[in-house]
Parts: structure tokens; sequence; C-alpha cells
């Protein structure tokens, strides 16, 4: 996938209509995602948020409302906005567990449903025309973006961003795959706060791609869907990472295999980092991760080491190198 470049400071007006209108219940070094970058504050949630002002559209420059907007933010607000920036989509159950510390699942929610309606009312996220988990799911399956005041809001609060394509004219399959991988970081975030690993580093696509020399001089890509680094006890695990849905080929599913290693072999990565990361594909059935699994039996013995294969929901703890529940490594 290749983002098409924008202008951060493009001001885009779209919004859905039951944002602003409907008295809803909204859902939730190197530029990398730190996990300390997504600590929410301990404090309620009128705490650390100002007064919602009506903004006037007419006759404000896009800088002059993107400043106004910025004096509004409280610090939860700016993580929030970081977040969908850095994930591109995100659902209210993974803003709420991301950044809504409250040991009673009801009092979370409630202060998720709040602060989303904040941000919807300043303009700053888009609630996308569709709930992961379907009517059911409530407001925690809502899905948002950044919008493009958003972008230029933490663009002027001195943060980097990476604007792609206008993320809610994808179609629902990009969509399932952009929230898979932030749903591994929010996984991984839990095991964190429950002490079980140290969250070292998480870069989502595009950041995580890297880009080496072929035989002629080239420059060729290699676009894992995320880098993770975790620290167990005296162990660091490093994994390049492909949340896999089952939408590509078997025969793509190749080539990328042939790309990591051709990376492998020339020696980059390692020259910057002291060590190859494990390539992980995680499946989102058992039938694709038999699949994978085939793949990875197809190339020599000393390459399969490199790669790995999991149900996507044991992917956080086996990429931490923890059991999972029942005692299997």
């Amino acid at each position: 996938m290749t983002d098409d470049q924008h202008n951060p400071y493009e001001i885009d007006e779209r919004t859905d209509a039951h944002e602003l209108h409907e008295p809803h219940l909204p859902a939730a070094g190197r530029s990398s995602h730190r996990l300390d970058a997504h600590r929410p504050p301990t404090s309620g949630v009128g705490s650390d948020l100002s007064p919602t002002v009506p903004l006037t559209r007419s006759g404000n420059p896009p800088a002059v409302r993107a400043r106004s907007v910025l004096a509004r933010l409280g610090e939860r607000d700016r993580v929030i906005l970081q977040s969908l920036a850095d994930f591109r989509l995100l659902t209210g159950r993974q803003l709420q567990q991301l950044h809504v510390d409250s040991s009673n699942p009801g009092t979370a929610a409630r202060r998720t449903r709040a602060v989303m309606r904040r941000l919807s009312e300043l303009r700053v996220v888009v609630r996308l025309d569709r709930r992961v988990g379907g009517i059911h799911a409530g407001s925690e399956g809502y899905v948002y973006s950044l919008s493009g005041l958003g972008y230029a809001v933490l663009a002027l609060d001195g943060h980097e961003t990476h604007r792609g394509r206008t993320i809610w004219e994808t179609k629902p399959a990009f969509q399932d795959h952009v929230l898979a991988i932030a749903e591994l970081f929010v996984e991984l975030h839990g095991l964190q706060r429950s002490g079980e690993v140290e969250l070292l580093d998480f870069e989502p696509e595009p950041r995580a791609w890297r880009t080496f020399s072929g035989p002629a001089g080239q420059a060729l890509p290699v676009k894992p869907d995320a880098f993770v680094a975790v620290a167990v006890g005296e162990y660091e695990q490093r994994a390049f990472v492909e949340v896999d849905l089952g939408t590509e080929s078997l025969p793509t599913i190749r080539r990328k295999c042939r790309r990591y290693l051709d990376y492998w072999r020339s020696g980059s990565e390692q020259q910057r980092h002291g060590v190859f990361p494990r390539v992980w594909w995680l499946a989102a059935t058992e039938r694709r991760l038999r699949r994978l699994a085939e793949v990875v039996a197809e190339h020599r013995a000393d390459e399969q080491p490199l790669f790995a294969v999991a149900l996507a929901p044991h992917g956080p703890r086996l990429l931490a190198g923890l059991p999972l529940p029942g005692g299997t490594a």
C-alpha cells in the first residue's frame, strides 16, 4: 500500500451529521508509536478538558481555526488525536482501552463517549458510517478517524503526521486491516499494563517500512504491517508483523517472503540494529494458518526460522515469548 501525500493543513469539512446533531453515544529518535505517548491522564474526564466553545466556519482561515481548536484541547484530547494519526482508524473500544483509565467499565465507557462527542463537535475527528461488530456492539463499535482539521491541529502542536488517502472513503476490507493492526497494539498495551511485558517500540505502517538496495543498486521496499519490540525480563523480542485477513493470494505471500529473505541477506537491518526481526504472519482463521504454514515450509531449512505463523488472537503473547492460556508456549 502506498499513501498519497496531502497537505497537512488542508481542512476537510466532511463530518458525519450524527456527530453534530444527534445525541448519540460515540465509541473510541524515530516517529515510533511508543506506549508512554499513550498513557491516559489519571484524572477524571472533566479535569483535563476545557469547556466546549462553538466554532464559526465562515470567515475563519484554516490556520486560525486550527489554532483556535488547539487552545481548546486538553492533554487527553491531544493524545487521542495522535493515536488516530498513527493508526488512521480506531474503534471506540480501542480508544477506551488505550486512553480512559477506570476500574469500572461503565465509568470508562461514559468518559469515552464524552471525550469523543466533544472531539466530534470540535470537528477534529470523523465517525465512519459503520460499526465493528454490528449494531449490538453499541458505541464501542463506532469507528473514528482524524479529520483534515485534526491533522492541522496536530501539526501546529508539533507532532509529525503522515496523512494518506481519505480513510473513510476506502473499502471495508482495507479498514478492517487497519483496525486489526491497531488491535495488535491495543493487546500489547494491555500486556504491558498488566506487567507481563515492556513494550519498547511499536511502529505501524507506513513507519514500519524499510528500504534496501537491490542487486542493481535500486531501492527495494519492505512493507510489514508493523514493527514490534518487546522485552520480557532481560530478553528483547523484535518482529516484523504481517496481519493476514486472507485477502491476499498465496503467490503474493510467497513474493513477500522472498522480499523479506532478500532484505535479510542484504544485512541492512542487522547493520542498523544488530539483529534481524522475526517475521510473524498472524492469521485470522485456522484454515489460513495452515496455508501460511505450507508457504513457509516451502523454503530451505536455513530460511524457515526467519518466519513464524500464529492465529491473530495468540499473536501478542507469542511475539513476547509468553505462554498461551493453558500453558502452551
